[in-house]
């Protein structure tokens, strides 16, 4: 097995700036039903208030055995990335914009493409990337230091999730069929959710229950991913889609159950993060942030729907992350 301290691991990222008129033109071009982008609902799904600048940054801090930041863009560019890339080569780490064309050389005609499904289903074909890398999220940061043991043992990936039945198999699920189909009551149409996905990559993968994921950074080995693929046409499947659907799998949700099933993966059921979801209470966010510190369990840390924070509550909050980046 390969020793912790020989791995060379990546990162990477996926960013989409929803305020681009360009890329709201495009997406509107392709979309059925047209996007407002000044509705308050679609503001909460694409707005952005400068997490990815706060997600590199984190990496570059707190975990400092990363050597490549890979930050993959639909021909996209923060504002901040020239200032972002010369922190990492301070620090010795190498921060690279990737662009949808690059990692979708030889499938060029499902570009362009909206599905975040079908984007992160081709990270593992970065240029150069290394066979260990984590896939983070851009509302997902690391605010405490890290090491390699905390997303692989022995080159191994850790898997952070809870075990849970196919919605199929739950027994509730069964009795309401039953019901009805006993009065002849149609079922309702079943919701692309985040949950089916994960369900439809541990199917692939053979297994019996799957998953549920934590909203935590996910470990991949590139060649569990290339192995798998060269064996069938799933990943073209996969990818055709420009916008979600229901019969799509999550790689890197793929990815952990195929390492389960091959007794490659290291499971456990302790999420080591504090999320956000809502933000109503400014003294709850304190007494969140403050446990957060102090559990020298806790990892990770998720700010959800960011921007839909109060001003105080969001100030508060900005204040807290700077003074974790700017600690010496």
């Amino acid at each position: 097995m390969t020793e912790p301290h020989n791995i060379q691991v990546d990162a990477v990222l996926t960013w989409v700036d929803g305020n681009d008129k360009n890329w709201q033109e495009k997406i509107n071009t392709f979309s059925e039903s047209k996007i407002n982008f000044s509705s308050e609902n679609h503001l909460k799904r694409y707005n952005s208030i400068g997490e990815i600048d706060i997600a590199i940054r984190s990496i570059i801090k707190f975990a400092p055995f990363i050597k490549n930041i890979f930050l993959v863009t639909d021909d996209q560019r923060p504002a901040s990335f020239d200032s972002l890339k010369s922190l990492a080569q301070d620090k010795g780490v190498n921060l690279e914009l990737v662009d949808h064309k690059i990692i979708f050389s030889g499938y060029e005609e499902y570009l362009p493409t909206f599905n975040s499904c079908s984007i992160i289903s081709m990270l593992f074909k970065i240029p150069n990337l290394s066979e260990h890398f984590i896939i983070f999220n851009d509302d997902t940061f690391i605010m405490k230091e890290v090491s390699v043991d905390d997303f692989f043992i022995n080159g191994e990936p850790i898997v952070r999730g809870k075990w849970q039945d196919f919605n199929e198999n739950k027994t509730f699920r069964k009795y309401y069929r039953e019901v009805l189909s006993y009065f002849g009551i149609p079922e309702k149409k079943e919701k692309i959710s985040f949950k089916k996905l994960q369900q439809n990559s541990a199917k692939l993968a053979r297994m019996e229950k799957y998953v549920r994921r934590f909203h935590t950074p996910v470990s991949v080995r590139k060649s569990t991913l290339t192995n798998f693929f060269e064996k069938n046409s799933l990943l073209r499947n996969n990818i055709q889609h420009r916008f979600r659907n229901k019969d799509q799998f999550l790689i890197s949700s793929l990815s952990e159950h195929l390492e389960l099933k091959n007794n490659t993966g290291h499971y456990r059921n302790n999420s080591q993060l504090t999320y956000f979801r809502s933000y109503k209470n400014l003294w709850l966010t304190r007494l969140k942030l403050k446990w957060y510190i102090h559990d020298p369990k806790k990892l990770f840390i998720t700010f959800q729907s960011l921007d839909m924070a109060s001003d105080e509550i969001l100030e508060y909050i900005l204040s807290w992350i700077e003074n974790q980046l700017s600690k010496k």
